[in-house]
């Protein structure tokens, strides 16, 4: 089979774990309940008017348009496939997050043709650069959310794609298309996280520079069509900045370049965060990453080792100085990790690229630990809380992969590195069939409940006013479709209206100038939500 067929075999096989049981658990604080909020309002209003965001009828400042735009498409096609019935139903999970999860798919193959560009006659090590990121747990979760972050490297990866398809002597047509592509990916980048997109393209160009296979005469054109390529996203910004005024700079100041020097709303750590993301979430690969990056140092002159190491450097650069820190924003990370380590896992299979005999020898001591950890696994499965249909599937690949890649013969290492892949791979597919794939939603109180309460007290004229006695709650929002009241605000209504009130909270808010019925009573969980109160002044 053609190494391209390999290509799309595994980028299908993203797409099935990607889309599998999509919409069996509810959207998750913060961000997806705000992509939705912000893609449902984007289709209720006319263009070009619908692409200046609005959150609960106020300017969206957080982020650019692109993806709440696209899931706001989608909404628009359900609501008018559904017909009246959709207008009266909240938009399920699973269209929310199709988007930006076909979106986030699309890593697997573009970081492949990275890897070919890189490496032009090592089909192989292309093949498994796509393999690792497919069978990446970090890449596939967050890609299935209807967060931006997915699609983010997406796009960083075309752009490092275009940049790197240019030859030592461009013609004019191949400078026009190639930069017109990366163009257009840093317009994507652009409209999904603004602040990030000129650091990520001038970094790369600085790398393409730094290869000295041009004139500076002949980076003129090129700097030429990248230019227009970026057109669209700079005319949105435009067209933002003048219709918001200064307002419009939140997005590159509070929500960008603050985040570099100061902690926002608590979310600190510093660049320990993305490390322990990076130490949590690259197994089994992480173990071929030292070797990886000693095989760049001493292949640095190569274009595979300058490549590798200066992605590594910019992601890097990139993620750990951010003040503000949250663990999606080690996404960008993987990418390079990917191309990294995808060369290694074919140098394990083929015993050949090291840098000397040495080498080689001191990377059969990966699949060995693989072999012990697989062992070690299989006998604690039965202590931990991960079910066995996914630990099962994890211990397999290393015992079976890890064992078949010691083989001295070239096909039994085949089969292991098949093994290895498919088996992790069926673990993944195993974890998203199950609702703990979404462990963030155990760390609070479900509002699907609360939701539910709601809806007998709409008939007539609408429920009397909510309020919620706690932190804000977006997903909440969302799924009754009102902007729910919490915080001080909401103390000071309670302590201060004379009308009906309906509150969420979990002790009763009676006091002596204000009567409070529980009309509905959480259930007991691990984590148990507010109850529901009717009050009155007394």
């Amino acid at each position: 089979m053609a190494w391209r067929w390999w290509i799309v075999l595994l980028w299908a096989g993203a797409i099935v774990l990607l889309f599998r049981h999509l919409g069996d658990v509810p959207l998750r604080d913060w961000d997806e309940a705000l992509v939705a909020r912000v893609a449902e309002e984007i289709s209720l209003r006319p263009f070009p008017t619908n692409l200046l965001p609005t959150l609960w009828d106020q300017p969206y400042l957080n982020k650019p348009p692109l993806l709440h735009a696209l899931i706001g498409w989608a909404i628009g096609v359900w609501r008018h496939t559904a017909g009246s019935e959709g207008l009266r139903q909240v938009p399920p999970e699973w269209l929310v997050r199709a988007i930006p999860a076909l979106g986030s798919s699309l890593i697997v193959p573009l970081v492949a043709l990275v890897q070919s560009r890189l490496r032009p006659a090592d089909r192989v090590a292309t093949i498994c650069t796509a393999a690792v990121a497919l069978t990446l747990l970090p890449l596939m979760r967050h890609g299935r959310l209807a967060m931006l972050d997915g699609s983010l490297i997406s796009a960083m990866a075309l752009q490092w794609w275009a940049l790197l398809s240019l030859p030592p002597t461009p013609s004019p047509t191949q400078r026009q298309g190639w930069g017109l592509v990366a163009g257009a990916a840093g317009s994507a980048i652009l409209l999904l996280k603004a602040p990030t997109s000129l650091p990520l393209l001038v970094g790369a160009c600085l790398l393409l520079a730094w290869e000295r296979r041009w004139t500076p005469r002949q980076w003129i054109p090129l700097l030429v069509w990248i230019g227009i390529g970026l057109l669209p996203g700079l005319l949105w910004h435009g067209w933002h900045l003048l219709e918001r005024g200064p307002e419009a700079f939140t997005m590159w100041g509070r929500q960008g370049l603050a985040r570099v020097v100061s902690p926002i709303e608590g979310h600190s750590g510093g660049w320990i965060i993305p490390v322990l993301e990076v130490l949590e979430g690259g197994w089994p690969w992480l173990s071929l990453w030292p070797f990886a990056m000693l095989t760049a140092l001493q292949q640095r002159r190569s274009r595979w080792g300058f490549w590798r190491l200066g992605l590594t450097l910019l992601t890097a650069a990139a993620v750990l100085p951010l003040r503000t820190q949250l663990p999606w924003y080690s996404h960008l990370l993987w990418p390079s990790f990917a191309l990294s380590v995808g060369p290694l896992l074919a140098q394990l299979m083929q015993r050949s690229g090291g840098t000397s005999k040495l080498a080689n020898r001191l990377l059969l001591v990966v699949p060995c630990f693989w072999i012990v950890v697989g062992a070690g696994l299989l006998a604690v499965r039965g202590q931990i809380s991960v079910p066995g249909a996914v630990t099962i599937p994890v211990a397999l690949a290393l015992v079976v992969g890890g064992g078949l890649l010691t083989s001295p013969t070239l096909r039994w290492r085949q089969w292991g590195a098949a093994a290895l892949i498919a088996l992790l791979w069926c673990a993944l597919f195993n974890l998203f069939a199950n609702p703990i794939w979404l462990w963030e939603l155990s760390e609070q109180w479900s509002v699907q409940p609360a939701a539910a309460w709601l809806e007998p007290l709409t008939s007539g004229g609408g429920p009397p006013p909510l309020l919620l006695q706690g932190n804000e709650r977006p997903s909440l929002n969302w799924y009754l479709g009102q902007e729910v009241t919490t915080g001080s605000k909401a103390r000071r209504q309670l302590r201060t209206s004379i009308q009906e009130r309906l509150v969420l909270s979990t002790s009763d808010p009676s006091k002596p100038q204000l009567s409070c019925n529980r009309i509905e009573q959480a259930k007991q969980t691990s984590q148990r939500g507010p109850d529901l109160y009717r009050c009155k002044p007394s």
